[in-house]
């Protein structure tokens, strides 16, 4: 009896034991979900941060890199309207669709044309800003590319996978160098490894103001797809009815043009 007895009391121990490690892991586990509940949502912007005034790099006050621009001005708006922290990853242009169609992006706004093969593949809002294209060469060069058709057979720089690649296309005889970064097209014209780059407009006129040795011609690129949207990933139609209201908020009180301008005079320095 005495056996029994102790055997008894042995399962009503490890018995109560377990029910103990079992009620301070439910408790547990609580805790961890009511930490999570509590975490502000992120929005996560995937942007190209060479394209000035649109997104660019600077040294903050407190000598920090940031990136800034009229671009992530909406961003901080839309995250702002969804109760969002924003999130910015800067990345190279010709990738910036597939990461938003797998989800690792919210959203792209980068300079980014509505042409009929990316409808295909993302969503995309309404038109938030139109912008004409620039034709950059060297100085002394500007009366040589004063036309489009001066273009034919030249060495044309521009950048990958954008509308000034499918523009310099069309251009008989083009030699096209296609690159990633904005940055990288300016070094090849200042360097005579190509004779001029097909640049949007007030980018083109950042980098004029910025470098020696060049300038925008004459010449007039023309594209159907002139203005500029922000990407979504197909089928998130709650997530773009968010980002036209805010657009359309941005637009009617004119902030859109004051991010452009402070952007732009930003951009200059």
């Amino acid at each position: 009896m005495k056996k029994w007895g102790i055997l008894i009391l042995c399962l009503v121990a490890v018995t109560s034991i377990l029910a103990a490690c079992g009620q301070n892991k439910e408790n547990g586990n609580k805790e961890a979900q009511g930490s999570t509940e509590g975490a502000k949502k992120t929005l996560t912007l995937g942007l190209s941060a060479d394209f000035p005034p649109y997104e660019f790099h600077i040294k903050n006050e407190s000598g920090a890199d940031e990136i800034v621009g009229f671009d992530v001005e909406i961003a901080k708006e839309i995250a702002k309207d969804l109760g969002a922290e924003l999130v910015i990853k800067d990345m190279n242009f010709d990738s910036l669709l597939n990461e938003l169609s797998t989800g690792r992006i919210d959203l792209v706004i980068s300079g980014l044309s509505p042409d009929p093969t990316r409808a295909k593949q993302i969503d995309m809002s309404q038109i938030y800003y139109n912008a004409e294209q620039a034709v950059v060469t060297l100085t002394d060069n500007k009366d040589k590319y004063a036309t489009m058709e001066s273009l034919e057979g030249a060495k044309i720089g521009v950048q990958k996978s954008s509308i000034q690649e499918d523009i310099a296309k069309e251009i008989t005889g083009a030699k096209i160098t296609s690159l990633t970064k904005i940055n990288d097209i300016i070094m090849q014209l200042t360097s005579g490894r190509v004779d001029a780059a097909i640049i949007e407009g007030p980018v083109a006129k950042s980098f004029v103001k910025n470098v020696e040795g060049i300038v925008i011609t004459d010449a007039n690129p023309v594209t159907e797809d002139e203005g500029y949207v922000v990407g979504v990933k197909k089928g998130n139609t709650e997530m773009l009815d968010q980002v036209n209201a805010t657009l359309d908020r941005l637009i009617k009180d004119g902030s859109i043009d004051k991010f452009v301008a402070e952007a732009s005079a930003l951009a200059e320095k």
